[in-house]
C-alpha cells in the first residue's frame, strides 16, 4: 500500500496530465489539413413576376410658381397725329380705357386708342402733336393676368403626352383649389421643361406665390399591368422578357403599351393575363432595399441591404 501511494499513483498522474497536454498542443498548433468543402446548394435567379389585372392611375402632382404674363409691345393701328394722351407712363388702366387720342387725316376725324385689356402701361412713346404711322410701337402693355408655371423632369415629359387642357390649382393659405386652363408644356432651348396654365381672372393671386399643380392624365380599371421595371422603353411601345419556366433563355417580346403611373403600366397587346416575366430588364441594376432602425430617441440610422 506504501509503495502505490508512492510511486504507482504518482506514475500515473504524470502519464494522464502528459497525454492531457500532448492533445491541447496538437489540437492548438497541428489541426487536421482535411477541410470540409461546401457546395452551393441555391443560385440567384432573376425575379419572376405574373402579369395580372389591376388599375392604373395616372396623376401627377408639379411644385409651381404663380407669376404675371408676360409683357407685349402694342403698335398703332393708325396714321394721323397725337391730340391728347390720356395716361401716364407706368399707368394701371383697365380694358378699354381711353389711352390716346389720334387725329385721322383720310377722313378727317378724331379716334380714341383704347386699352386692349386691364394692365399696366410702360415704354409710353407718344406726346402731343407727334405723328403716328401704321406699326409704330407706342407702348408696353404688362396684362394684369396670372399663370401657374410648373418645372417637369425631362423623363416626366412621356405621360405628359396628350395631357388634358385643364388641371387644378391649389395655393398654400390661398382660395379653395380651383381649375387653370389652356395647359401646354414649353421645353426651352437649354432643355427645361415646365407646364403652364392660365389662371382665371376671377382669382386673387400674388406673383411668387408657390402653388401645386395636379393633372388627371387618365386612368384605366381592369386593366393588364407590369411593373414599369420589367418594360424596355415605355411611350407606346416597349418590349419585355417572358420567362420560359424551364430554366432557360426568356423570350424577348414586343408590347403596346398604355396608361403609366410611373410604377405600373398598362400592357395593351402583346402578353395575356398570367403570362410570367422577368420583373427587371436584362443589365438593370435591381434597387437595393434599406432597412432603417432607432439607435436611439429621435436618431436613425439606415444600413443598406441585400435585394434578393
Amino acid at each position: 500500500m506504501l509503495v502505490w501511494r508512492r510511486w504507482v499513483l504518482p506514475l500515473l498522474l504524470v502519464v494522464i496530465f502528459g497525454a492531457c497536454a500532448a492533445a491541447l498542443v496538437k489540437i492548438a498548433f497541428f489541426p487536421d489539413r482535411s477541410e470540409a468543402i461546401v457546395s452551393p446548394e441555391a443560385g440567384i435567379t432573376d425575379p419572376v413576376v405574373a402579369v395580372e389585372r389591376g388599375a392604373v392611375v395616372n396623376a401627377l402632382s408639379l411644385d409651381g410658381t404663380v407669376a404675371r404674363d408676360e409683357s407685349y409691345p402694342v403698335r398703332s393701328e393708325l396714321n394721323g397725329t397725337v391730340t391728347a394722351v390720356h395716361v401716364a407712363d407706368g399707368a394701371s388702366v383697365a380694358a378699354g380705357q381711353k389711352l390716346f387720342t389720334v387725329r385721322q387725316d383720310d377722313p378727317r376725324k378724331d379716334i380714341d386708342v383704347l386699352a386692349p385689356e386691364a394692365g399696366d402701361v410702360s415704354e409710353l412713346a407718344i406726346v402731343k402733336g407727334q405723328a403716328t404711322t401704321v406699326g409704330t410701337e407706342t407702348y408696353t402693355l404688362t396684362p394684369a393676368r396670372y399663370h401657374l408655371q410648373a418645372t417637369v423632369e425631362p423623363v416626366q415629359l412621356y405621360r405628359l403626352v396628350n395631357a388634358p387642357t385643364e388641371a387644378t390649382v391649389t395655393i398654400t393659405g390661398g382660395p379653395a383649389p380651383f381649375p387653370c386652363t389652356g395647359v401646354r408644356v414649353q421645353v426651352s432651348e437649354e432643355g427645361t421643361a415646365s407646364v403652364r396654365c392660365a389662371i382665371p381672372a376671377d382669382q386673387t393671386v400674388f406673383a411668387g406665390l408657390p402653388a401645386t399643380m395636379d393633372l388627371a392624365l387618365g386612368q384605366v380599371d381592369d386593366a393588364l399591368v407590369i411593373p414599369v421595371t420589367a418594360v424596355q422603353g415605355g411611350a407606346g411601345t416597349g418590349k419585355v422578357w417572358v420567362d420560359a419556366g424551364d430554366g432557360g433563355e426568356p423570350e424577348e417580346r414586343e408590347v403596346a403599351l398604355g396608361v403609366n403611373d410611373g410604377s405600373m403600366v398598362e400592357v395593351t397587346d402583346g402578353l395575356a393575363e398570367g403570362d410570367s416575366i422577368r420583373q427587371f430588364v436584362p443589365g438593370f441594376v435591381a434597387p437595393v432595399e434599406e432597412f432603417c432602425y432607432e439607435i436611439s430617441p429621435g436618431v436613425e440610422q439606415c444600413d443598406s441591404g441585400m435585394s434578393w
